[in-house]
This record gives structure tokens, C-alpha cells and sequence, in this order.
């Protein structure tokens, strides 16, 4: 395991290597070494340090390949505790977090972010928690749905939540009176999936999350990539081109010829998208229009005068719906957004449109009619899985990962997605990365607030400084810096 590329001598050291034991369990030196990128040396020697400040002990022995056994480091002591936030649209999720990862509490409470004083509410709400604890608090770490200038300043610019340079990080400090970390809530993800999950043998991958949102936390060399401005990864609102059904007419043509009972095919041969599902038929609007603005009942006659190129007739699964002519609005003010079109929203959006579900019909209820068989239904996740996957191809060849790991509330009805998602997301990539591992991952709620809690629990692993003086201050908490 790389946590973080090569750790420098410095604090990192003595509390990477509580923070490893923490998080792993007894552990020999050879393996900390490894895992930290230090020297053998450099381990002796701050291990020695450790045990004699009464951090770390010595336990049984291990049989070695060669050699006299190896002994095992653990902990002396309980090192303390993480409290990890997770901020949605109508409630926050909190959890406390113990250093190997285990949850040891849980609780929900409602919240309104589009108040006037939420940030100021969301710091009432935390202290609460805080105040609550027995335990050594280590830190707080927040995950929010929006891009964050820096975990360490936590400045929250998040459309879905209404907040704009929201000061979250400064105000929650002043509110708890602890070190406060924050970031994307994908990131957290990322960060969590780094101490206890894939990241344990992958140093470079991906966690994608569909439920409300379309998200991707990347990880590059062992680290957490955040870009620029803190806003790496919103994968959702990469604009697409919803060619969920085409007809392509005879193989290999790449012009406007496509017979008016033309359907289209999901195979590789002759056309020139060839992502739609076999069910899916196509449409050509009436002459001149550039999209496809099929009638509501998902066909119409094909008419080839006007078309500029491509042959084949495209229909949404939005417009094809009967929804207004035009991509469909996303809440980061754009349109046509990946996640405009798959989120749940877009989701309910279509189902409704098609009729599939009723008026008041909510994402739960469209996976329910796919779970029972409703065969509109499950067009409509095969279609979202589709357009995912073409999607997700073009990141692959972006940030060429080691593996992909799926997650969020989406993933619930993975089995109806990925009918779609396969053969879209196969078929879109290069020969040399169409073997790419894709992992779909249990999911709970929980798991968002655990995820923010590893922003703090990965504070003595973070050479990269992303924590700033704020993993400072948890490592010094630590008890090892």
C-alpha cells in the first residue's frame, strides 16, 4: 500500500506511521517502510522514538520467509477519533470514525443550506456532536456536493446547495474549535477508499458516483488530484450528445440515406455511434431539424431532406419523451449536462415524460418498475448506462487509471444500468485500456460522512500538504508529530 507516494522526514513521518497502524493494524517494519516509502533505517529509528514516547509497542512475532521472525508494531492506545459531515439538500449525515475505519456512531439531522444563516446552522449542528464525544477528537472533515477551493481554507462554491464562496471552513472553526477539513464529497470518497479500500493496492484509480449527481474523485500517484481550483472531476456536467437510439440504415454510411423503418443496431458494425440499446428505434424528425424531435410515443417517420450529415435519425431519451425541443437544464445554470440527462432528476424527468412513471413519480419509483419488470423502465436505465459509459470512456483515456471503482445511490440498480453501460463503455475505448477493471461497490449512506472523516484520518499521510495547516494540527492531535 502507497498511501501518498514517499513520505519526507518531518512530522509525516512519526504520524504516518501511527496513522498506518491505526489504520491497518499491527504491522512489521519492513511492511511500514513499504507502505510509507521510507527506508528501513528511518523506520528503526522514529519506531524506537515512538515506543519509548509510549505511542507504540512491540507485539508477537510473525514467521519470515528467512531469516528471525519479524515483529509486529501496534498501537498502545486508542489514538482518537474523526468526525466526518456529509451536507445534502434537505439533511447532514454525521459520523464518528474511528482510526481503522469503523464507524462507532451514526445520526442524521435535517438542515435547509439554503437558509441565510446555514453555514452558521451547520456549525451549531457539528459543535453539537462534538460536545457529545468522550473521545479524543483528531478533526472534523465536511463533504460537500460542489467544487472547494482548498480542504485546508474550505471556500464552497456548491449550485446544488445555493451556496456561492461560502466561507464554510472558517465559520465551522470558529463554531467547533478543532481543526476542520473540506472538500468535494466525491473526494472523500477517494480519500476513504485510499486508507480502507482499493486505493490499499491501486495507486492510481477512479470513484465515479451516480445517484443525484454524476461525480469522480481521481486519484494520480497515491494522492487525491483536485486541480486548479478545486474542481477536478465533475464529470456530470460534461456536455453530451443523448444518442441513446439511431437508425443507421445500411452498413457503413455516413450520409443522410437512412430507410424510414430503420432501427438501430447496438452492434459494432456499420454505425458510426452505434451506442443504443436493441430495443431502441429511431426517428427522423420532420425535414431540416438538426436533432431529434421524435413524437412522444418514441417514433416518427423518417425524413432525410435537410439533414446536414450522419444518415442516422437521434432521439433522446429526454426529448424523445415528448419533453420541449432543446437539452435539458442542469442546476450548474448550463444544459444538456451528462448528469442533467442521468442523475436522478433527469431520470424522473424522462419517466415521466414517457409516461413510465406518474406525475408525482419519484427515481425510487422508477426503479421499483424496473425491479418489477416494467420494460420502459429499464430502457430508460439501459439508456442512461449507455451514455455513462461513453462518457466515462473519454476520462479513461484522460487519466488512463488502474481500475474504476462505482459508487452512491445509483448503484442500487446497477444491474439495470449496466446492460447499457458494458458494451457502450467496452466499445468507446482504446485496444489498450478495453480491459480496464470496473468495481461496483455496496452502498450506504453512511458511507458519504465516513468518506469525510478520512479527510481527516489521512492528514498524517498528506505529503502533498492538500490539508495544510489543518492536518497540521490533527497530526499534532495525534499525539505523533
Amino acid at each position: 500500500m502507497n498511501l501518498q507516494g514517499p513520505v519526507p522526514r518531518g512530522d509525516l513521518v512519526p504520524s504516518g506511521i501511527v496513522g498506518l497502524l491505526g489504520t491497518q493494524g499491527p504491522t512489521a517494519r519492513t511492511d511500514i517502510a513499504r507502505a510509507l516509502g521510507l527506508s528501513p533505517a528511518t523506520v528503526t529509528q522514529v519506531t524506537k522514538d515512538l515506543i519509548a514516547r509510549g505511542l507504540v509497542e512491540e507485539l508477537e512475532s510473525v514467521p519470515s520467509k528467512g531469516g528471525r521472525p519479524s515483529r509486529l508494531l501496534g498501537l498502545v492506545r486508542d489514538a482518537g477519533v474523526a468526525l466526518g459531515a456529509k451536507v445534502t439538500a434537505d439533511h447532514v449525515a454525521v459520523v464518528t470514525v474511528e482510526l481503522d475505519g469503523t464507524v462507532r456512531s451514526s445520526t442524521e439531522i435535517e438542515y435547509d443550506p439554503a437558509a441565510g444563516d446555514a453555514i452558521e446552522r451547520l456549525g451549531q449542528i457539528l459543535a453539537k456532536q462534538v460536545a457529545e464525544l468522550d473521545d479524543t477528537l483528531l478533526g472534523v472533515g465536511v463533504g460537500v456536493p460542489g467544487a472547494v477551493d482548498s480542504q485546508a481554507s474550505g471556500v464552497v462554491d456548491a449550485p446544488t446547495l445555493g451556496w456561492q464562496a461560502a466561507r464554510v471552513g472558517p465559520v465551522l472553526r470558529a463554531a467547533i474549535g478543532t481543526p476542520v477539513l473540506v472538500d468535494n464529497d466525491v473526494n472523500t470518497l477517494a480519500a476513504a477508499e485510499r486508507l480502507y479500500g482499493i486505493g490499499r493496492d491501486h495507486s492510481s484509480y477512479l470513484v465515479i458516483t451516480i445517484g443525484r449527481g454524476i461525480g469522480c474523485g481521481i486519484v494520480v500517484d497515491g494522492g487525491i488530484y483536485r486541480g486548479a481550483n478545486g474542481g477536478a472531476g465533475e464529470i456530470g456536467h460534461i456536455p453530451v450528445w443523448p444518442t441513446a437510439t439511431i437508425s443507421a440504415g445500411a452498413t457503413g454510411r455516413s450520409r443522410g440515406d437512412a430507410p424510414s423503418s430503420a432501427t438501430a443496431s447496438a452492434g459494432p458494425a456499420g454505425s458510426s455511434r452505434g451506442d443504443a440499446p436493441p430495443s431502441a428505434t429511431a426517428s427522423a424528425a420532420a425535414a431540416g431539424r438538426n436533432r431529434g424531435d421524435a413524437s412522444s410515443s418514441g417514433t416518427a417517420s423518417a425524413g432525410a431532406a435537410g439533414r446536414s450529415s450522419g444518415g442516422a435519425a437521434v432521439s433522446s431519451p429526454t426529448t424523445s419523451g415528448g419533453l420541449a425541443e432543446g437539452e435539458p437544464p442542469c442546476t450548474c445554470g448550463s444544459t444538456g449536462c451528462l448528469e442533467a440527462h442521468i442523475g436522478s432528476a433527469g431520470l424522473q424527468r424522462t419517466a415521466r415524460a414517457r409516461g413510465v412513471i406518474g406525475p408525482r413519480g419519484t427515481a425510487v419509483t422508477l426503479l421499483r418498475a424496473a425491479i418489477n419488470g416494467d420494460t420502459g423502465a429499464r430502457q430508460i436505465f439501459e439508456e442512461a448506462g449507455s451514455m455513462l459509459g461513453r462518457a466515462l470512456a473519454g476520462v479513461i483515456h484522460t487519466v488512463d487509471p488502474e481500475v474504476v471503482v462505482l459508487m452512491g445511490e445509483g448503484v442500487d440498480g446497477w444491474e439495470f444500468w449496466e446492460t447499457g453501460f458494458e458494451p457502450s463503455f467496452r466499445r468507446s475505448l482504446l485496444p489498450a485500456r478495453k480491459a480496464v477493471p470496473v468495481v461496483v461497490e455496496p452502498w450506504t449512506e453512511v458511507q458519504w460522512a465516513r468518506g469525510a472523516a478520512s479527510l481527516v484520518l489521512s492528514s498524517p499521510f498528506d505529503s502533498a500538504g492538500n490539508g495544510g495547516e489543518q492536518s497540521r494540527l490533527v497530526r499534532a492531535r495525534l499525539g505523533a508529530g
